[in-house]
């Protein structure tokens, strides 16, 4: 009865959420591939700006559509997907004509057999997200098992944790541009000088968020949530989110590193491989009752082994090799 109950109060708003965003699936695209052109031409401040100009819309619209329209959850995708449609268009405006003299860029349209390194690209991309994101996914499936309350816990950990790693990220977009930068021009020492740095980088910036963190911990839950047990099962894997921080800079700069080198069927094998054993955690929570300490303790798992499998090849020494080649 009581699974009922918390199954209905969670199924028809999600539902409704996830119809909703759906809808802006192709201005995901859009937007993601739009990031990689710019970043291909060493730009990155006008993907910041246009993603800064469609989050601005996003923000603005949360209020109205939740609030006044009384629109719910439903209000928040909506706003969600106005604002991502908002900076598809934006990029496309940019890259196809604003910019497409400045660029460099002809319109015409591609030979199929150019298209074959990017699919292969592709293939091997879409592995290694599916894989995170379907890790993700299950954790948030075994947290709503567990209830209401821990689903609900897990969600605002869950987005603290990624708003912080998102941080980094800054980091791995220089890892991408730099390193490939470097090796296309043969440079193999500056291509490891530069790695070298931005590891560094990243575990020091990792190190800082997760101290930043942990002190704010009496003030940050109360700006989510009132209800105590939600702060409770909150505080129970905040020390998850915290310890966490310097594996995401570590992960997200060697991401950023394997990228650059074009080592992407090794990332996709070393994720799927990382996904598995986290999903085995992840299953064994509700057999076990491990309830939501053992959900993060499965996206740990599967942290710790992204960072033992990029560790591999870049300890050894391997990794520009295979690139340059």
């Amino acid at each position: 009865m009581i699974l009922s109950i918390w199954y209905e109060e969670l199924m028809a708003p999600a539902l409704s959420y996830l119809r909703i965003r759906a809808l802006a699936g192709p201005a995901v695209l859009l937007i993601t591939a739009s990031h990689g052109a710019f970043r291909g031409y060493q730009d990155t401040r006008t993907p910041m700006v246009v993603t800064l100009g469609f989050n601005v819309v996003n923000g603005g619209l949360d209020p109205l559509l939740i609030f006044v329209f009384d629109w719910g959850l439903a209000g928040a995708a909506a706003a969600t997907a106005v604002g991502q449609w908002v900076g598809a268009l934006t990029f496309l405006y940019l890259l196809l004509y604003a910019q497409r003299d400045e660029l460099g860029i002809r319109l015409r349209w591609p030979a199929p057999h150019t298209l074959v390194p990017f699919l292969k690209v592709g293939r091997d991309l879409f592995l290694r997200t599916a894989s995170l994101v379907g890790t993700m996914t299950l954790a948030t499936a075994m947290a709503a098992r567990v209830g209401v309350t821990a689903v609900a816990a897990h969600q605002v950990a869950a987005q603290l944790w990624t708003f912080l790693a998102l941080l980094v990220d800054a980091l791995a977009v220089a890892a991408q541009a730099l390193v490939s930068k470097h090796l296309g021009a043969d440079d193999l020492e500056s291509a490891r000088e530069v790695a070298n740095r931005l590891v560094q980088w990243g575990l020091a910036v990792g190190v800082g968020l997760g101290l930043g963190f942990w002190a704010l911990r009496p003030v940050l839950p109360g700006f989510f949530t009132d209800d105590p047990d939600t702060v409770a099962a909150l505080l129970d894997v905040y020390l998850f989110v915290v310890v966490l921080q310097p594996l995401n800079g570590l992960v997200f700069v060697g991401d950023g590193i394997y990228m650059g080198a074009e080592a992407f069927p090794y990332l996709a094998k070393a994720m799927i491989g990382t996904a598995l054993a986290a999903a085995v955690v992840l299953l064994l929570v509700n057999p076990m009752g491990w309830g939501l300490v053992g959900v993060w303790w499965g996206i740990a798992t599967l942290m710790m082994g992204r960072i033992l499998t990029l560790a591999g090849p870049y300890v050894r020494g391997t990794l520009f090799a295979q690139g340059t080649e």
